[in-house]
């Protein structure tokens, strides 16, 4: 059953790579999100490292940085605030 599950991964991820690769939009859908997350990942680290707000200290993982990707610096000024208000 692991074989079936592992071939059904295999073929739709090669699937997908290859309608990404024949579709020019994708391409810029592409550098938009990875502009993005280097521009969120950059925002997180800069709150962290300047020390503006004392305790304040936002975790750099997968989930902080696509939020902060997702819904952009008012993303980061949310977690922010969980962090200062509620954590």
């Amino acid at each position: 059953m692991k074989t079936v599950w592992l071939a059904m991964l295999i073929g739709s991820s090669l699937m997908l790579i290859v309608i990404l690769l024949k579709n020019r939009l994708s391409w810029n859908w592409l550098r938009g999100f990875l502009l993005h997350l280097v521009l969120a990942a950059g925002v997180l680290y800069l709150v962290n490292e300047t020390g503006l707000i004392e305790g304040l200290r936002i975790p750099l993982n997968p989930i902080t940085i696509s939020t902060a990707v997702v819904l952009g610096v008012p993303g980061v000024v949310m977690m922010a605030g969980v962090q200062l208000f509620v954590v």
